[in-house]
């Protein structure tokens, strides 16, 4: 491999190496809060919650459990989260605010830091810690390296070589700041594109002490980005593993527990009824499709299973038993039936707002985004218990009406006259009704959209969302995305227990 790499390929080169270096992070490092899925209805009871497995993989996360995880499967949650999702990314810990763990990490730090200041600032320098602190740099530098790197390697050895720097030191000789700037020199060649600005900063720092706490706060950060590429190497890799160890460890449930499966059975049954007899078709508004055609439906194995886990964007969590194969994703599930209730609301009341304001407003792309945007944010914390949705569409619908009297007004358009308000206001609030014709349409129509989707088996692009979901089509396809990969990887390790079910209620194949 020639060593003239670009930027990009020798950071992609370096973090894949974490396999090979198996060097600790400093620390734990934490899931994202993009990654770690929310504990919803967590004080609420469940016939099902007693010893179950737990649905979200553990908070911290060090480089030897991702390294062992890529072996042996050792840890099922963490090799079933870096699976199934793929958002999955780790970062440094952060401490909370004013902890008792914070505070001892800074006293700490401080008094190193300080006792490096004190060092250096003998006459002559004492450079015991500056060393150590090279040495650690060192081995940082090599770690991002891939075996073929040998010149860079030779590099960093020669440069960075300990005894002759502790003899340059006894001999006051010793030019730190020389050593720094090749130290920077070299993570700007290391570093990922994105880490850029970082290193950029680095030089511009003069004093020794806070450089060498700026460097390591960079080779931090550049750790992160190695664990990270690494995670989306061995996904692939680790998809099969996964898939093999969790069907074999739910078999050895089963034949410690023989009814571990009268939950998904109930399920499967259920849907199948449900698919056969058009309940969900029949639910729907008069004029209103499902997905594929106004024909009756072909109760397929692979239909049912389709259906069977659309039913679960539906689940009355308190008080329904959840199906055992999919216990490990509850939260997951329960977190995607709640962005799909929110993008529903958000959907009605768009459709409402552009259906009762002046024509071609909603062509206005600028002031539909921030429309969707106010709304989004004043739905936000739908999840949450204190949360009163008839309250927020109250503070939406005036919103709204003062969005859209400005942007008429901008436009020159004709004002948005009393009358017109109170009719959208009501719109807006009667959203809040599971009843209500809007919201009803909406959310038959976000099913259809996964039905659709998850009927294609993934195929790009992604099928035309259905009328009346253009202002939300970003969001709808990114929820999407996460429910299809979710179905699917749980597919691929329960689908023998499924086909056995689905075969004796004698569907076609």
């Amino acid at each position: 491999m020639s060593e003239n790499l670009d930027k990009s390929h020798v950071n992609e080169a370096g973090k894949s190496q974490s396999n090979d270096s198996k060097q600790d992070l400093e620390g734990a490092l934490e899931h994202s809060d993009e990654v770690v899925q929310k504990k919803i209805n967590s004080d609420s009871p469940s016939p099902q919650r007693v010893r179950r497995p737990h649905s979200s993989p553990p908070r911290f996360v060090t480089v030897e459990e991702l390294l062992e995880t890529a072996k042996g499967v050792t840890n099922m949650a963490l090799a079933h989260e870096i699976v199934v999702n793929g958002d999955f990314r780790i970062k440094p810990v952060e401490l909370p605010e004013n902890s008792l763990r914070q505070r001892v990490k800074e006293i700490v730090h401080k008094a190193f830091w300080d006792c490096l200041n004190i060092q250096l600032s003998e006459d002559p320098p004492t450079y015991d810690h500056a060393i150590k602190l090279v040495g650690e740099i060192k081995e940082t530098l090599l770690s991002f390296l891939l075996p073929g790197h040998t010149r860079l390697r030779n590099q960093i050895t020669e440069v960075l070589d300990l005894d002759l720097i502790k003899q340059e030191a006894e001999n006051g000789a010793l030019d730190i700041s020389r050593l720094a700037e090749f130290i920077i020199g070299m993570m700007g060649t290391l570093c990922a594109p994105a880490r850029d600005e970082e290193v950029k900063k680095l030089k511009d720092i003069k004093e020794i002490v806070p450089l060498f706490r700026a460097i390591f706060s960079v080779l931090d950060l550049m750790k992160v980005d190695m664990v990270n590429f690494a995670i989306t190497s061995i996904r692939p890799h680790l998809m099969q593993q996964s898939v093999e160890y969790e069907r074999k460890k739910f078999q050895e449930l089963l034949e410690k527990q023989p009814n571990s499966l009268d939950f998904v059975t109930q399920w499967l049954e259920e849907a199948s009824d449900d698919f056969m007899t058009h309940k969900y078709r029949n639910a729907l508004p008069a004029g209103e499709e499902a997905a594929g055609s106004g024909d009756a439906p072909t109760p397929t194995p692979v239909a049912v299973q389709n259906y069977a886990y659309l039913k679960l964007l539906k689940w009355d969590h308190l008080h329904r038993p959840f199906p055992e194969t999919v216990l490990m994703d509850q939260s997951r599930f329960q977190e995607l039936q709640l962005q799909l209730e929110q993008l529903t609301i958000l959907g009605a009341i768009l459709l409402v707002t552009f259906g009762t304001a002046a024509p071609g407003i909603s062509s206005q792309a600028d002031f539909a985004e921030k429309l969707k945007m106010i709304v989004k944010i004043l739905l936000t914390d739908m999840h949450l218990p204190s949360f009163h949705l008839e309250d927020a569409l109250t503070a939406i619908g005036d919103k709204v009406c003062l969005e859209v009297s400005n942007c008429l007004s901008v436009l020159g358009s004709s004002p948005f006259s009393t009358d017109k308000e109170t009719v959208l206001k009501g719109q807006i609030q009667a959203v809040a009704s599971l009843d209500d014709p809007i919201r009803r349409i909406m959310e038959s129509r976000i099913l259809t959209f996964l039905e659709t989707y998850l009927a294609s088996g993934q195929q790009k692009p992604l099928p035309t969302v259905p009328g009346g979901l253009g202002p939300i089509q970003k969001e709808l396809e990114e929820v999407a995305v996460k429910f299809v990969r979710l179905v699917n990887y749980n597919k691929m390790v329960f689908c023998p227990y499924y086909d056995a079910i689905l075969s004796k209620l004698r569907l076609p194949s």
